[in-house]
């Protein structure tokens, strides 16, 4: 009996004694975490724009339109060369106005004449030659405005010509912005037919016969040598028979000279624009020289419909910065003659290539913030955080800082944020963006498909925001 309860009593100490082993803890996937309402957590929640209470009067006005329709709703979307090329912002602007109503394509700009690349929905095109200057550059004494990009002539003869591509897009009122509203374009739909009558000398063909020399062509004609020579590139006087000639003789005869002339349309101005509106949607329209103006400066060309909804204009400059903005006091005068209801601001990759560290980048932006609420715009304010990018083939950390200022700034600051960076899977999500097609080469721009998929990702959370806030109401 002893022996058992001693075996009994060991089995129990070495029992008690036995460490548990350790399990492995799998990180739970990024799709499987349950969201939590936004007033729990003060934390971005995926596929939602963040904050997004900054912008409830933008959906005040949308929701009320939705009812009345009878306003047109402004978006403005400020950026880089992700911004420039129109994939992105064409995406959201459509899947908006499907939403909303097409009001209009909203500001434009001659690209082509400042020899850049540009929207494909307009294309222009010239007889002459048109100088241009960016923002990015060092500053210059340049009518750098509301297109980040300045265009001039200093003499007229020329006529622009713009045409819509996209059917969606044709037009009713077209705005000229210029430095200062001052008149210096005339505007025509279409060109009239002016005819001269005037004389000139009849032109025979002469075969030259055997024996002829040019003095005898000459006096048979009652024309000098000379001009036989300088009218048939003769060097000498030497001649070959069986060869023509041609001889302008003194003989006149009737010729009626064509010329076509653009018809200015009647065009009226506001404190912003001068502006035509037509009755019927145009798709092509022309630019010619306002006969009393001695300089010709154009920033932009804002394009609308006589119908309700979202205008979604779209400025951005290769190679921009938020400083390359600041520092032209002209963009932010005319940002005023767009009357936006929302800012969107996609600026940051060229921060990063330029090593600004992220204290640096939100002074900027404050800045930028700063500058367009001096002209008294109150929109409200969308940043979106900067996407994915490597930085001479190595990870670009630079953005990733950027994009965790912007979500923590925005609360005090009062914008809201759409989180580009992380809904693209951050810095660890770039080696699959190169595998889906989306991110292009060099490892910074993306791809047509790229650009479409960030504007959709970008207008799916603006409606579910638009959504959430209707049903909290």
């Amino acid at each position: 009996m002893i022996n058992k309860l001693m075996v009994f009593f060991c089995c129990l100490f070495f029992t008690t004694n036995e460490k548990t082993p350790k399990t492995d803890v799998q990180p739970i996937p990024k799709s499987m975490i349950q969201k939590v309402d936004t007033a729990a957590i003060d934390e971005p929640i995926d596929g939602q724009i963040y904050n997004a209470k900054a912008i409830s009067d933008l959906f005040h006005k949308l929701e009320k339109n939705e009812g009345e329709k009878n306003q047109k709703i402004n978006i403005v979307h400020i950026g880089d060369s992700h911004i420039q090329s129109d994939l992105m912002t064409n995406e959201i602007r459509k899947k908006l106005q499907q939403q909303f109503g097409n009001a209009g394509r909203g500001l434009v700009f001659p690209y082509q004449l400042a020899r850049t690349n540009g929207s494909y929905n307009e294309r222009f095109k010239s007889n002459r030659t048109w100088e241009s200057y960016r923002n990015i550059y060092p500053v210059k004494q340049c009518p750098i405005g509301i297109s980040g990009i300045g265009l001039w002539r200093d003499s007229g003869g020329f006529v622009l010509e713009m045409n819509v591509k996209d059917p969606a897009y044709k037009f009713n009122t077209i705005k000229i912005i210029t430095p200062q509203n001052q008149n210096m374009f005339d505007l025509a739909t279409s060109s009239k037919i002016n005819s001269i009558q005037t004389t000139e000398r009849r032109v025979i063909t002469h075969k030259i016969k055997k024996g002829e020399v040019l003095g005898s062509i000459a006096d048979k004609y009652n024309v000098s040598v000379a001009e036989i020579k300088r009218e048939n590139h003769l060097k000498s006087n030497n001649i070959r028979a069986g060869r023509t000639l041609k001889i302008s003789t003194n003989e006149t005869r009737a010729k009626t000279i064509s010329m076509s002339e653009f018809v200015p349309l009647a065009i009226e101005s506001d404190s912003f624009s001068h502006y035509y509106n037509s009755e019927n949607a145009l798709s092509r329209i022309f630019l010619i020289p306002n006969k009393e103006a001695k300089d010709y400066e154009l920033n932009g060309i804002v394009l609308e419909k006589d119908a309700p909804g979202i205008i979604y204009s779209s400025i951005g400059v290769n190679g921009a910065k938020y400083s390359d903005y600041n520092k032209y006091p002209l963009f932010f005068d005319q940002l005023k003659s767009l009357h936006p209801d929302l800012l969107v601001f996609s600026l940051g990759t060229n921060e990063s290539y330029e090593h600004l560290d992220p204290e640096n980048y939100i002074k900027e932006l404050r800045e930028f913030i700063n500058n367009i609420r001096a002209q008294k715009i109150d929109a409200p304010i969308i940043v979106m955080t900067p996407p994915p990018s490597l930085l001479r083939r190595k990870p670009n950390t630079y953005i990733d800082n950027y994009s965790r200022q912007i979500i923590d700034i925005a609360q005090k600051d009062g914008f809201a944020v759409w989180d580009l960076y992380d809904e693209f899977g951050g810095m660890s999500g770039i080696r699959q963006l190169k595998v889906q097609g989306l991110i292009g080469p060099d490892w910074v721009h993306y791809s047509k498909k790229g650009y479409e998929k960030q504007g959709n990702l970008f207008a799916q959370a603006f409606l579910r925001s638009y959504d959430n806030f209707k049903l909290k109401k």
